[in-house]
């Protein structure tokens, strides 16, 4: 295939074909009376929740309609409708209304005066919450984490709960990543509704609402801030090794956010080859949680030739890592059990990657707590979106003549050709990738937050830059993954699939990473979603296959590390629908490497 070919094919739409039913063995196996079990907040664990998923009754109306009195059967949550493990298989689309409706189990109320949280770990796109009837919450935002008390709202015979949801995947400015109502190619399947845990849980009228946990840049000690529900209240933080308690402090605060600064003598420092992780006991009133996190840091330092580098702990560190687009063919957005996320990151472990790019999506919390105890550091992408994205712009000519089409401008004036013409789409952009970076924080293995991607509705990127650094000034930023580069954030970040890697100099004293290369493509007969082959480089055999991609790290990348190059993302963890260029299949259950 020669490289017109290759870029001709990245753009062949096939809607009409059928996906081919395939299965992970978590699907084949899932127990559909305990769907996801797990407490789905590893950072702030309490001792008991109600877990919500589970069959819902559900139905599809117009967009105008109001609460259905007849539903039209039942919906395994939290598996979008459009899943196999939903068991509705349907489409919601942009003119239509999802309805979700569940009776509560019966509430028994601690003793004192609590407070019941209702928490959605991701509804896509736009839901509209009703208890008893009654409206009495609204979310924008397909990706991010959601709360409402209900306390006031609830009955203790029986109550209500219904969820409107709107999705407008991509006919909209809003944010979609990877989705598209007519998938093909790099866009797959799209997906709505409730797609992560939903579930309760009684707190005390004081309690514990948030923390923010940064180890300092020395390494000798922790800050820690802890949100309270009523200022005023003493809070109390343990910090434990092994159940050997390192520091203990008690502070109280004229403000619902206490400040405190923990010394951790003689760190154990995290890294993917010893991902040492320290407890958290905290505790304000009658309320406790559990937490965790790790002493380490993410800088860009200069090595001893003067070359920018990736740092770990103030250490250049060599970033071998591989794109996660987080879909599967039973659950498309949301993994059919806890095993599942485990088996992904422990097999990339065992190729050789130590990150994951987490491309365009943002995942449910306990894939993070995964990678930060098995060791595995992550980049996390912006969740991407736009209005139709011109190809010509984000595809076909900066892939063809990187140098004379991958610098376009993004600012006013341009914005119309990074289909960013919304000031509605870009104001809800910027809020969303601030309360990105304000959900996920705290997380220890995200050392890179991704902004934007190959243009897909790129606009003001050193403005991006600077309200991501205002927010989070700890970690390196790639401002442009793959090309129109606006000459900010801390890497020059290039893709590459089609010609031979090499090492660059960055003249604004940027690393220098690939955030995207290889792409490999090898169709295993039965484990493939679609029977059509869609990839950057085909390779009819598996030794075939084997063989150049073993070329490709050995005598191509790996080299380029002494050369200036301080890391790469390979394309990618496994095949996602006709894309067949995945390290393994789709359902996961070939490996292609040997």
């Amino acid at each position: 295939m020669d490289l017109l070919d290759a870029i001709r094919s990245i753009d062949k739409s096939h809607e009409d074909d059928v996906l081919n039913r395939l299965y992970t063995v978590w699907g084949e196996g899932l127990d559909k009376d305990n769907v996801l079990p797990e407490y789905p907040r590893p950072q702030m664990v309490r001792k008991s929740f109600i877990n919500l998923n589970g069959y819902w009754d559900y139905a599809f109306t117009s967009s105008q309609s109001d609460i259905p009195l007849k539903m039209d059967g039942k919906i395994l949550v939290p598996f979008s409708p459009e899943s196999m493990l939903s068991g509705v298989e349907r489409t919601l689309m942009p003119d239509e209304l999802l309805w979700y409706k569940k009776i509560l189990p019966p509430l028994d109320k601690p003793s004192g005066d609590s407070r019941l949280i209702l928490h959605f770990g991701a509804v896509d796109q736009e839901a509209t919450i009703y208890l008893n009837g009654q409206k009495i919450a609204y979310h924008s935002g397909g990706y991010l984490p959601f709360s409402v008390d209900i306390t006031e709202y609830i009955y203790y015979e029986e109550n209500e709960l219904v969820v409107r949801v709107v999705d407008y995947t991509d006919s909209s400015h809003q944010s979609r990543g990877k989705q598209k109502l007519l998938r093909g190619g790099m866009y797959y399947t799209a997906q709505s509704g409730i797609w992560q845990t939903v579930w309760m849980e009684w707190v005390p009228c004081v309690y514990i609402k948030d923390l923010k946990i940064s180890p300092s840049d020395n390494l000798e000690y922790l800050d820690l801030t802890v949100y309270v529900s009523k200022k005023g209240e003493p809070v109390t933080v343990t910090v434990l090794d092994d159940d050997s308690m390192i520091n203990t402090q008690t502070r109280a605060s004229d403000s619902d956010a206490i400040n405190m600064k923990l010394t951790i003598a003689d760190a154990i420092l995290w890294s993917p080859e010893d991902p040492h992780l320290y407890d958290l006991v905290i505790s304000c009133g009658d309320d406790k949680i559990h937490s965790y996190f790790a002493m380490r840091s993410f800088t860009i330092e200069k090595d001893d030739k003067g070359i920018p580098r990736f740092c770990l702990n103030h250490k250049p560190y060599f970033l071998n890592g591989i794109l996660d687009q987080g879909y599967w063919p039973d659950g498309l957005y949301t993994a059919p059990a806890d095993e599942a996320f485990i088996f992904d990151i422990e097999e990339m472990k065992r190729l050789g990657f130590n990150m994951l790019r987490k491309h365009a999506k943002i995942e449910a919390a306990r894939w993070y707590y995964h990678c930060d105890r098995l060791g595995m550091i992550v980049w996390q992408d912006m969740v991407s979106g736009g209005t139709t994205y011109a190809k010509p712009v984000v595809s076909y000519l900066p892939t063809l003549f990187p140098k004379l089409f991958g610098k376009l401008h993004d600012g006013p004036g341009h914005y119309h050709i990074f289909s960013r013409d919304s000031v509605e789409g870009r104001m809800q952009w910027t809020e969303e990738m601030q309360d990105t970076i304000k959900t996920l924080i705290n997380v220890p293995c995200i050392a890179t937050w991704v902004l934007f991607n190959e243009g897909w509705g790129q606009f003001d990127a050193n403005k991006a830059t600077k309200l991501a650094r205002e927010a989070d000034p700890s970690r390196p930023i790639d401002q442009a993954s793959g090309w129109h580069d606006q000459h900010g954030g801390d890497y020059l970040s290039h893709h590459n699939y089609f010609r031979k890697l090499k090492a660059e100099r960055d003249q604004y004293d940027r690393a220098f990473v690939y955030s995207e290369y290889g792409g490999f493509a090898y169709h295993v007969d039965g484990h493939s979603s679609v029977d059509r082959v869609y990839g950057y480089k085909r390779y009819d055999t598996l030794e075939e296959f084997n063989t150049a991609y073993k070329d490709l790290m050995e005598k191509t990348f790996m080299p380029l590390e002494e050369k200036g190059l301080s890391g790469g993302v390979y394309t990618q963890v496994c095949d996602v629908e006709e894309e067949v260029n995945g390290l393994m299949t789709y359902d996961r259950k070939v490996c292609k490497i040997k």
